[in-house]
């Protein structure tokens, strides 16, 4: 079988779950919003309430919750979270999977080159990740339509989600590099899941302290964050530029070391 399908349909069970919590994530929250509108209580007043450290992590900012794409920001926050872990766990099992299951030596038997097993794990990979963000775009449009049907909230939705794209390409590149350069199987999702922590943390304690805002460019959740996008209504084009040359540097990075490197049999 093409090494890509196989690899899509080994993943096809790990992408129902992880698509289930998206669409449990999108339910849940907006539902959420459904109930509070209706009580006729300021929703950017009552959120105004709570202390600076919640509003932080909730990624609030300047959002305008009195309108559903604007609370819908804050579900975002959530969403491109459980889209990140996603796709950094299976950038670092696309390889580490290999020598788990003990098949890495009957995959080198196959007349592929060591470039040519990486490439179908990558294209593997952003299909994964591309199903999760438009079965998230879809569930979310259909949920959003509920609430609001003006075109605008589509435009915004749209940008959201392309930003999110992005954000999960640097995780999913990060995350087979640290596949590629660790030796130790059984910790690579343990590392992989430490430095996507440690970056969504640094961006809450960047959202805590204007002093630590120069380091916005060290985590990728500063780089698309729903405050900026529905204000501006685009996408930075340095954070583009950098989320591009990050995602050829970490597989550039990968494809080089993968070439010679041992694998566990």
């Amino acid at each position: 079988m093409n090494l890509y399908l196989k690899e899509l349909k080994s993943s096809r069970k790990s992408l129902f779950f992880w698509s289930l919590g998206m669409v449990f994530m999108i339910v849940a929250g907006m539902s959420k919003y459904g109930s509070l509108a209706t009580t006729g209580q300021s929703l950017n007043e009552l959120m105004n309430t709570m202390p600076q450290s919640i509003q932080a992590i909730m990624g609030i900012g300047t959002l305008d919750l009195s309108t559903p794409i604007g609370y819908f920001g804050v579900v975002f926050s959530n969403l491109i979270l459980i889209a990140s872990i996603h796709a950094i766990l299976m950038g670092a099992n696309m390889i580490a999977k290999e020598e788990t299951d003990k098949t890495a030596e009957f995959l080198l038997t196959k007349p592929l080159s060591r470039a040519q097993i990486l490439s179908a794990k990558l294209c593997a990979t952003v299909t994964s990740i591309l199903l999760l963000n438009i079965i998230t775009s879809v569930v979310s449009m259909i949920i959003l339509s509920a609430y609001y049907s003006e075109a605008s909230s589509l435009t915004s939705l749209m940008l959201l989600m392309t930003g999110m794209f992005f954000v999960q390409l640097i995780f999913a590149s990060l995350g087979i590099f640290i596949a590629t350069i660790n030796k130790s199987v059984k910790k690579t999702s343990a590392i992989a899941t430490a430095a996507l922590l440690i970056t969504y943390l640094l961006s809450i304690a960047i959202n805590l302290s204007k002093p630590l805002e120069n380091l916005q460019y060290l985590t990728p959740f500063k780089y698309f964050e729903a405050k900026t996008i529905l204000v501006d209504q685009s996408l930075d084009p340095l954070f583009l530029m950098l989320t591009l040359c990050i995602v050829v540097l970490f597989t550039s990075f990968s494809y080089g070391i993968f070439k010679n490197r041992d694998l566990q049999i």
